[in-house]
């Protein structure tokens, strides 16, 4: 791919708009977000606040610690967070910055006013509608289908900002990724284009893995699997997971979310990080290999949407599985049968929401992600016709992406009303 050609710039953008840091799970930072716009539309401290919301976001706020809030969770304590403590200009880090003082307040406003949730009847998979009150005054704030996309502001009713209800997410293409074309553009890459933004995730991510490994954070998976003992494979799989241990447990440290979510942002890179220490790569390819599997990774998650009951790190993992043969001197063949042997295995995980248990299914698709390529190696493979494998990589990610997307569909109105007991 020539540095001239159009796919090439808009290669470098897709990264730009993927690689973004978050403080916490991208949901909860996304409901705070929206709360702190609306106290800032209302002038003032709301005494009733409203909060409407899509049966995923439910989903994926109910069970995850709230960062900076000590160790609240749930809707209300996004919620409170985002109104109390909230900078609506630093968006999915709105609650990054809060003070010993502040988190004493947002425990004393969750007493004090009244909180309502309820569900978003709008046919919306991502929706978000809080209303503050105070007195006779209220504002709304509306953010739907992805996580800083506000399509609605009112104060007293009148319509302040609308963007007339459109869905489609904001930005560059995605369809313009194939398994092909993300490699060429590795190859032809011009470092400088994304050394920023690369380095930051290998920074940001690194650094809160490493606090995982260090400290106590929900099942401890990471460290878990760290006693496993000292193979590539095993510290590649702990150092993803533990990422996710501390992040989905309150680590009040940002990481670099892709698709939208900092657990695929984590699952993609720091395996590949792992394997580059391992193999002493220069930086040139590490980078490059990031690359590829963060982009991999967004072409996998596309089709199926930013949330969905198929779980986001299974495509996350199969981007890792991508990185690590390309890193290894891997181009389409490698690459492309490690993505169809890694999606064959794990492609029925579900999700059931934000919580501990994302870092042990973290470990599982980083593992798989490995074992692509190693039975590829090996001359082994899966073969179009088993199952939901199709002959061809961009023919499987078509299956899959129906399967999550279409076929997924009921799962994923069942598990929200398993979760909220009905």
């Amino acid at each position: 791919m020539q540095i001239t050609d159009p796919k090439y710039g808009n290669y470098v953008q897709i990264l730009k708009e993927e690689l973004v840091p978050a403080m916490g799970c991208t949901e909860p930072a996304a409901l705070a977000y929206a709360a702190a716009l609306a106290r800032k539309e209302l002038g003032l401290c709301p005494d009733r606040v409203l909060v409407e919301v899509s049966g995923n976001i439910v989903k994926n706020v109910k069970s995850v610690v709230v960062p900076n809030t000590g160790g609240l969770k749930g809707i209300e304590a996004a919620a409170a967070a985002g109104i109390i403590a909230g900078k609506s200009e630093k968006k999915l880090e709105v609650i990054a910055e809060v003070s010993g003082e502040q988190k004493k307040e947002i425990e004393a406003y969750l007493k004090s006013a009244r909180f309502e949730v309820q569900m978003a009847d709008t046919g919306r998979i991502f929706d978000i509608i809080v209303t503050c009150f105070s007195g006779a005054s209220s504002a709304k704030i509306q953010i739907a289908d992805f996580h800083t996309n506000v399509v609605l502001a009112e104060k007293d009713g009148k319509i302040l900002y609308s963007n007339d209800g459109k869905r489609e997410e904001k930005g560059t293409d995605r369809s313009l990724l194939s398994v092909e074309s993300i490699i060429d553009f590795a190859d032809t890459l011009r470092i400088e284009d994304v050394r920023e933004i690369i380095e930051r995730q290998i920074a940001f991510n690194s650094a809160i893995s490493a606090e995982g490994l260090r400290g106590h954070y929900g099942a401890n998976i990471g460290r878990v699997l760290k006693g496993y003992g000292k193979n590539i494979k095993i510290r590649a799989k702990a150092a993803a997971a533990a990422g996710s241990d501390a992040r989905m447990s309150g680590c009040e440290l940002p990481v670099i979310i892709l698709s939208g979510s900092g657990n695929q942002g984590m699952t993609a890179s720091l395996p590949v990080i792992e394997y580059a220490k391992e193999l002493k790569a220069d930086h040139e390819s590490l980078i490059r290999s990031l690359v590829v599997a963060d982009l991999i990774t967004v072409h996998l998650k596309t089709g199926i949407g930013r949330l969905s009951a198929y779980c986001g790190v299974v495509s996350a993992g199969a981007g890792a599985g991508a990185g690590i043969a390309y890193l290894h001197g891997g181009r389409m063949e490698e690459i492309a049968h490690t993505i169809v042997n890694a999606l064959a295995i794990d492609s029925g995980i579900v999700c059931d929401g934000a919580k501990p248990s994302c870092a042990a299914k973290i470990a599982t698709a980083v593992d798989v992600g490995i074992m692509g390529y190693e039975m590829y190696k090996n001359g082994q493979q899966f073969y179009g016709g088993d199952g939901i494998i199709a002959k061809g990589v961009e023919n499987t990610i078509k299956n899959i992406n129906r399967l999550g997307k279409e076929g997924m569909k009921e799962t994923d109105k069942e598990i929200i009303r398993i979760m909220l007991n009905e």
